[in-house]
């Protein structure tokens, strides 16, 4: 059958129609046809070697306690299966292939075992064998040829995220937990990788790329490609992540296993409540955290945490509906104390929910005063499988160059996208290779224009003052007992002054006018900082004016008239 990968995920996405149906929920397709698939894709990579293997294996197995790193050595890979079985030769023993099956699991190397321990096939193929379907899956899946020669594990990564899309969609789960569209990946990368292209030149460069939310490996494996395609190929690059998903963890595992990663960097586990990586530093960090996804189930760890002055979280926490920040708190734990830069996708949430005082503030307070949040850009709506909504990418950067030091530049990108042909899902843009450069091109500039602003850090903060109106009984002030005016409670007012603004001269100019007799109480004093994007570009529309509406009206009158005398 033909390799073009939007084929064969269609080819694999009718086997499930074909033989699970009826055995298995739609929303349980997943579990099982992913790992077959994985499976089949290290039977295509391991192929050449397989008698090899199988012929070094029996001749050791009994002279040595351990075999593999004899194997290893002779076939040059990282991995290896020793069963004289791959999913093409079970087919040639139908009556015994749920034994042979186990005998063909069981001949993998320990760094492949362990992904399909995370995979939990036991159960699923259990039942396969039960209703006569584990053969006929087999064998409909070697009908497809996954050789690296054949498919890319560019397009290999493409397929996998097809496939969990249709199943996310089916399960009614958010396809954006598992990952994320490449356009928003390539747009992401380059922001985070073009501004250090001098400090990645020549040889013998090695540099880390992290992700605490990795899915497939979709970001990381990205990052790479675009350092080395535009950059530098020279540069070694090491690439990490954390992925609470056993499913997509096993999936990204499987794919750093083949392209000759180190599969160890991969763990599984919560980034915020079990950090596999305690204690590292990282050049580059690259993310997109579940959008509004509560942390109620770690609550406790974190708030604990919270309680540590030198713990990830002890500037403040989000309120626990939405724990996008803590995974940007997690990672600015991780920064290299020389130079690190983040790129993460936010909802618009972080920008602005939470008012002086809250933990969200406290963070952007955190953030911004600490001069670190570099650029945030903000994204057309409507690119993400899941959810229409508009997102944002926050470029953060703990060693800023001389120009952008105590700044923040956002640029509106929010018109920057091609219509697509045919939706996916919610997606119905994509940011094209022009609207991607186009984009780079203001961030790199680094220059006012009609779609990048750049504003100092305290442009951003306010100071939210408490105004207290005097309690009053029959037109009277009422005093305390050293005659000071009462304050009336159910008067209070409240109003954010900009930091940039003097606040005796704000209170002077905007409040006393209004409220004569008031007064402000400093010791309340609370700052907080928000980011207002649609503020910052909205742009004045004129009202039309009343002769061009009256000639409008005139106009549709004189075409309805016309068009009543017709059906008259």
């Amino acid at each position: 059958m033909s390799n073009n990968y939007n084929q064969i995920s269609s080819f694999i996405w009718n086997v499930c129609d074909d033989v699970l149906r009826g055995l298995f929920k739609p929303h349980e397709y997943g579990d099982v046809i992913l790992p077959f698939t994985v499976l089949r894709r290290l039977d295509c990579v391991l192929e050449p070697h397989k008698d090899d293997v199988f012929n070094i294996y029996e001749e050791y197995r009994t002279k040595v306690d351990d075999p593999t790193p004899i194997i290893l050595n002779r076939i040059n890979t990282s991995f290896f299966n020793h069963s004289k079985y791959d999913l093409k030769r079970l087919k040639s023993d139908p009556q015994n292939v749920y034994m042979n099956f186990q005998n063909y699991l069981g001949g993998f190397s320990d760094n492949v075992v362990e992904i399909i321990e995370n995979f939990q096939l036991e159960k699923p193929v259990e039942k396969l064998n039960k209703n006569n379907r584990l053969f006929i899956l087999i064998d409909k899946l070697t009908e497809i040829d996954l050789h690296p020669d054949k498919i890319s594990n560019r397009d290999m990564g493409l397929i996998f995220e097809e496939l969990l899309r249709k199943f996310s969609e089916m399960s009614n789960e958010t396809s954006g937990e598992h990952y994320t569209p490449r356009d928003v990946v390539r747009l992401l990368v380059s922001l985070v990788f073009s501004e250090d292209k001098d400090d990645l030149q020549g040889e013998g460069k090695v540099r880390s790329i992290f992700d605490p939310c990795c899915g497939t490996g979709g970001m990381l494996t990205i990052g790479k490609e675009y350092i080395h395609q535009n950059i530098n190929d020279k540069v070694k690059l090491r690439l990490l992540g954390q992925e609470l998903n056993p499913q997509t963890y096993s999936i990204c595992k499987s794919d750093m296993l083949i392209t000759d990663e180190d599969p160890d960097n991969i763990r599984l586990g919560s980034s915020l409540s079990e950090d596999n990586f305690q204690g590292k530093k990282y050049d580059y960090m690259i993310t997109n955290p579940p959008f509004g996804v509560s942390w109620k189930s770690e609550k406790e760890f974190i708030e604990n945490e919270g309680q540590n002055p030198y713990g990830r979280f002890s500037v403040g926490t989000p309120r626990t509906s939405d724990g996008s920040l803590l995974f940007l708190q997690h990672m600015i734990s991780k920064m290299e104390s020389k130079r690190s830069r983040i790129g993460i996708v936010f909802n618009g949430s972080p920008l602005f929910t939470g008012d002086s005082g809250s933990g969200e503030s406290e963070i952007r307070k955190w953030i911004i005063e600490n001069d670190w949040l570099e650029c945030i850009v903000s994204l057309p709506d409507q690119l993400f499988f899941n959810t229409g909504i508009s997102t944002y990418i926050w470029i953060v950067n703990n060693r800023k160059s001389e120009r952008r030091k105590g700044k923040v530049q956002l640029i509106n990108g929010s018109a920057f996208f091609k219509q697509m042909k045919k939706s996916l899902g919610n997606k119905r843009k994509e940011i094209t290779e022009e609207n991607r450069n186009t984009l780079l091109e203001h961030y790199l500039n680094f220059a006012e224009s009609e779609y990048s602003k750049i504003y100092p850090n305290e442009f951003f903060g306010y100071t939210k003052v408490t105004i207290e109106q005097p309690m009053m009984e029959n037109g009277e002030i009422v005093t305390d007992k050293q005659g000071n005016p009462k304050p009336d409670t159910s008067k209070r007012d409240y109003e954010r002054v900009p930091l940039l603004d003097d606040i005796e001269e704000y209170y002077q100019r905007e409040v006393i006018p209004h409220l004569k007799g008031s007064w402000m109480d400093r010791d309340k004093d609370k700052v907080g900082y928000e980011i207002n994007f649609t503020k910052y570009f909205y742009k004045y529309k004129p009202l039309r004016s009343l002769e061009e509406i009256t000639r409008d009206l005139l106009k549709l009158e004189e075409e309805t008239e016309g068009l009543m005398k017709e059906i008259l």
